[in-house]
């Protein structure tokens, strides 16, 4: 190697020892989440001090990385092109340091599961059990939405999403369970109708949106007649109300199970072919603790077993 080369080398590496590395881990977190509070959150740092790191980085990078944009913050250019960069760093500076391998005996994390309320109401129990059972000093969170968005992958520390196959994910996905569409009526419903004539002579208890909800569009164009007898914003207060109130709906064969331990409901198979309604497992794809990421996915198969 010639001098100039040496000089050249030795150059970065004496400007990189000037660099107080440890600011890479609170940069990322910054950057990922987007939030000084959820940031100091994630690093176990106070927001005070995340937000002296702060200052320290923009001074480093002579960049102001993140900006306030309404109510939110946004990315500078220049921190987008920061975080590919140097999630690949700290992941691969994780592998080379060897860092303690995952061991649910005595590990403390908190496990974030994101998933909409009807499949945490499906699969929650059966999860909480098993975690305690297999790793009793960590800790589940449950995160719930509605329709997922792009930050609902990544952010709020989230490890896995539990999502509806008919929902799009920019994320690898795996199968949890499958799932299929029933007919649920009140046990006082006549005992000899079958489901075709509990559709078509019961008033329907329906979720209520602004579309045409599957699969009463399939009902449709079969040209089968339907009543809509009561709109409810919440799904799981539909199979309660048909349960108390009587009337008929069109609901997933878990959510119909686990409300039936609660409330007694008939349950009927749909009259016609359907598409699966399976719920799949997308990882947050920012996670690199791949003996933990293993160990969450046994045990998610091992709740979805159950059911």
């Amino acid at each position: 190697m010639s001098t100039e080369e040496r000089g050249t080398t030795g150059s970065g590496l004496d400007r990189l020892a000037s660099v107080n590395l440890n600011l890479l881990v609170p940069l990322l977190a910054l950057l990922e989440e987007r939030s000084v509070t959820r940031a100091a959150e994630r690093v176990g740092l106070s927001q005070p001090a995340m937000s002296h790191a702060l200052t320290r980085m923009r001074r480093l990078l002579g960049d102001e990385l993140v900006v306030r944009q309404g109510s939110g913050v946004t990315l500078t250019p220049r921190a987008v092109e920061l975080l590919e960069p140097l999630r690949a760093a700290l992941q691969q500076t994780a592998r080379v340091v060897n860092l303690p391998r995952f061991d649910p005996a005595t590990d403390r994390r908190v496990i974030t599961v994101a998933m909409t309320t009807s499949t945490a109401f499906v699969v929650g129990p059966r999860l909480t059990r098993l975690l305690a059972e297999r790793a009793p000093h960590a800790t589940l969170r449950v995160r719930t939405f509605t329709v997922p968005s792009e930050a609902t992958f990544v952010e709020q520390g989230v490890d896995v999403v539990l999502l509806s196959e008919g929902h799009h994910a920019p994320h690898p996905r795996e199968r949890l369970y499958d799932d299929r569409l029933v007919v649920v009526a009140s046990p006082d419903s006549p005992a000899d109708a079958d489901a075709l004539t509990l559709i078509g002579t019961l008033p329907h208890i329906v979720v209520d949106t602004r579309r045409r909800v599957f699969p009463y569009s399939e009902l449709e164009e079969r040209g089968v007649p339907y009543r809509v007898g009561l709109l409810s914003s919440d799904y799981l207060l539909v199979p309660f109300l048909v349960a108390r109130a009587g009337g008929v709906a069109l609901l997933r064969h878990q959510v119909a199970k686990a409300m039936r331990e609660l409330s007694d409901l008939r349950i009927e198979e749909f009259p016609f072919p359907l598409p699966a309604l399976g719920i799949d497992m997308v990882w947050n794809p920012r996670l690199a603790d791949q003996p933990f990421l293993a160990w969450l996915r046994e045990l998610l198969l091992d709740v979805a077993a159950g059911l």
